[in-house]
């Protein structure tokens, strides 16, 4: 029996979204002969009824496939907006669309949000984990966060040389929001001294007594600082005097003056804030192939019917959980009692705890 398939893209963008799509439209029409229905702009999209056919060769260029190496996402995405006021719409949009499932590729809370409808409107729902931040729950690894790191990394390697051209202190502000894994793995694969995340607890102490071990007894006169930008600091470290005490102040920028404070100013600092340039860029092979592998799954479940699952990356596999058991266990934190925190610990590199 064809179905009629929907697929939307939620939250903030990632590279590898592009071979999610690719792969399920090529799967769902070479193997079924399905109709497949991009949504722009996910529920906004849905709420609208707008819709986007696609096909195998429909973005071509002269028979050049560009979407296996396409950063963000040719549907379009937003992160904002009161999506559950609108809920009666979305699920009559729903209905008038003659969606036989849909397709929701989504962060953590996009899934929740996402979930809640397909709950109350008895969808056919499928989804799949999309977000740098790698932490929705119960997958080892979700589209876009192997790139971020390795956009990280390439970042930590050209600030290396500088740092040790001018025995500067470079700090690193990356994004995770409460999740530390975009900077605890960028940190420790880019050769980080110091890597700050909100699942670990740190002194302004313990770091200017790090740095000053790798003065004195090393006599490193430079050093990296990874920071994610949910990391927390110690009251009893606050500096009064720091003009970087609002809430709206980089953490990076508050670590570089109370670096300053302690130091007598006498550690030169810099801080380089990577923001959306690690939402960005042509996804990595390892991106590609589990976007590819987990479009081809979902069209598999829609086969078998087996709905309201998400696929999750687990011993080398893709394989569904119920997503409801995801949105109950996200966000997922770094275990701060885990094998990479115990192997930066090895390495000499200071992360609090």
């Amino acid at each position: 029996m064809k179905k009629r398939i929907g697929i939307l893209t939620s939250g903030g963008d990632c590279p590898g979204l592009n071979c999610v799509i690719r792969a399920v439209v090529s799967h769902a029409t070479l193997t079924f002969n399905w109709e497949i229905l991009g949504i722009p702009y996910a529920t906004q999209g849905l709420l609208e009824r707008q819709t986007m056919p696609l096909n195998m060769h429909g973005w071509d260029l002269r028979g050049i496939d560009p979407l296996v190496n396409m950063g963000g996402t040719i549907l379009g995405t937003i992160n904002k907006g009161d999506t559950l006021a609108h809920a009666d719409e979305i699920l009559a949009s729903y209905e008038a669309l003659a969606l036989d499932a849909l397709i929701a590729i989504g962060g953590d809370g996009s899934l929740n949000i996402i979930h809640q409808l397909a709950n109350l409107g008895n969808w056919n729902l499928v989804a799949i984990p999309k977000t740098i931040d790698n932490d929705v729950a119960l997958t080892e690894r979700a589209i876009g966060f192997d790139t971020a790191v390795n956009t990280i990394v390439d970042a930590l390697n050209r600030l290396t040389f500088t740092a040790a051209s001018h025995d500067r202190v470079m700090i690193v502000e990356v994004m995770g929001r409460t999740a530390g894994h975009l900077a605890l793995q960028s940190g420790i694969a880019g050769g980080a001294d110091v890597i700050l995340i909100p699942e670990l607890p740190y002194t302004i102490r313990g770091l200017c007594e790090h740095l000053a071990q790798l003065r004195n007894r090393w006599q490193r006169k430079f050093a990296i600082i990874v920071v994610a930008e949910g990391a927390s600091h110690c009251s009893e470290d606050l500096d009064n005097t720091a003009s970087c005490t609002s809430p709206k102040c980089g953490r990076g920028q508050y670590i570089a003056e109370q670096i300053a404070s302690c130091s007598n100013n006498q550690i030169d600092t810099r801080v380089s804030v990577l923001g959306h340039i690690q939402r960005g860029g042509i996804p990595s092979a390892l991106d590609r192939l589990t976007a590819t592998v987990f479009g081809k799954t979902a069209i598999d479940l829609i086969a078998q019917e087996k709905y309201g699952q998400m696929l999750a990356w687990q011993n080398g596999k893709a394989v569904p959980v119920p997503i409801s058991e995801v949105v109950t266990h996200s966000p997922a934190l770094v275990d701060s009692h885990g094998d990479l925190v115990q192997v930066a610990h090895s390495l000499g590199i200071y992360v609090g705890g």
